[in-house]
């Protein structure tokens, strides 16, 4: 630069300026020779699917309704892709699926072959998880997953760590999905392990760092398309405009505070009920003394043998109400009365008691609110969103 400038000072033009050459080998002959090559265009195709991911930055899950009991979504593990159903659960942290070395996986199909993947890390670590209907437990492992099946557009997490199930309980089994992916909170997984979706956000996949989820009411089917989740963003399409935002008391599990459900409040708590949000769950749960009541007045019946309410399935309550921040919300019993082919005309009322025992959240919002109204599970500010489901 001082040249050009001096050269300009005294006036001198310089028409034409020849530069020496020196020939060397390119950069592909020298990798070649340093034997570096091959790593070297892995790292190139590693680097592409970097910029690929990180265009990536909303993405929908389809998911699969049966019989308005059960939502599941497709996952792939590994390279290629290892297909597999899961729960998509927000009161859980953890992914699993069952592993090709699981004796007592009978009733799985799929298992996972870490042999068969090329982008498979050992880890090794025991793990053991304890849930409601059964034990499950394996080692660790480190993969690429990918939310969505085959095919479709899907949100791609490299170096996840995921749970391969070595033994799982056979009441564990019984569900259509093949293993289950947590969607909450880093703080409640087993072991700490960072739950892939929390692994998305933390490599910049996401937009935003919630994700909404939109259920649909279907009936007695099965294997039908249910609604969608949304991870990174609203969901503008199945959902209205948003209600509210509000404030989580426990960024454990989605758990916030309910003043009222029905007429009914909590005596012993100035500010309310604890209740979660969960995807994995069916029914609304809360306290019996509680939900006794709701059920005299829509006409259920509770069945200790069952351990369920029971509704004629033409009957035709009130919506039930819930008080949640400044904010009034309806569930329409639509919602409630779940057709799962009892006969004689018989459904179930979606409630059911649960007992917290003074720990933990004393209700639980399952599928019925949340085929009501979508909710966006927002893991980086710490709170929750309603808006109202289209067709609800």
């Amino acid at each position: 630069m001082k040249l050009i400038v001096l050269l300009a000072l005294v006036g001198i033009t310089a028409a034409v300026m020849q530069i020496g050459v020196m020939k060397v080998k390119s950069t592909r002959h020298r990798l070649m020779e340093q034997g570096l090559w091959l790593q070297h265009l892995k790292d190139k195709e590693a680097k592409l699917l970097d910029n690929k991911i990180n265009v990536l930055a909303t993405v929908g899950q389809i998911i699969t309704d049966y019989d308005d009991s059960e939502y599941v979504g497709n996952i792939t593990i590994g390279t290629p892709g290892q297909p597999f159903i899961v729960n998509l659960d927000t009161s859980s942290a953890n992914l699993w699926i069952p592993d090709i070395t699981c004796k007592s996986c009978a009733n799985y199909k799929p298992k996972f072959d870490s042999t068969k993947t090329s982008t498979y890390q050992t880890n090794g670590q025991s793990w053991s998880i304890q849930y409601a209907n059964g034990l499950a437990k394996g080692v660790l492992g480190v993969d690429t997953v990918r939310f969505g099946a085959d095919g479709t557009q899907q949100l791609v997490i490299p170096k996840t760590t995921f749970g391969q199930a070595t033994s799982v309980d056979t009441n564990l089994q019984q569900n259509f999905a093949d293993g289950i992916l947590g969607l909450a909170f880093q703080s409640i997984a087993v072991d700490n392990v960072v739950p892939p979706l929390i692994n998305a956000i933390n490599q910049n996949l996401l937009d935003n760092p919630y994700f909404t989820v939109y259920f649909q009411e279907k009936g007695p089917a099965l294997n039908v398309p249910g609604g969608v989740i949304t991870y990174g963003g609203m969901d503008n399409q199945n959902c209205g405009s948003l209600i509210a935002w509000q404030p989580l008391s426990s960024a454990t599990y989605f758990q916030f505070k309910m003043a009222s459900i029905g007429s009914y409040s909590n005596v012993k708590g100035s500010n309310g009920w604890d209740v979660i949000s969960d995807t994995g769950t069916s029914f609304i749960g809360g306290p019996q003394s509680i939900t006794d009541l709701l059920a005299y007045g829509a006409g259920a019946i509770y069945d200790s043998d069952y351990q369920t309410y029971f509704i004629d399935c033409k009957a035709n309550p009130s919506p039930i109400t819930i008080v949640i921040g400044n904010n009034t919300y309806q569930i329409n019993q639509k919602q409630l009365i779940v057709d799962v082919d009892w006969g004689n005309n018989i459904c179930e009322w979606a409630m059911r008691p649960i007992t917290s025992s003074g720990f933990g959240p004393a209700w639980t919002l399952g599928y019925p609110w949340i085929r009501q109204y979508c909710n966006t599970y927002d893991l980086g500010g710490k709170r929750i969103g309603f808006s109202l489901a289209n067709g609800a």
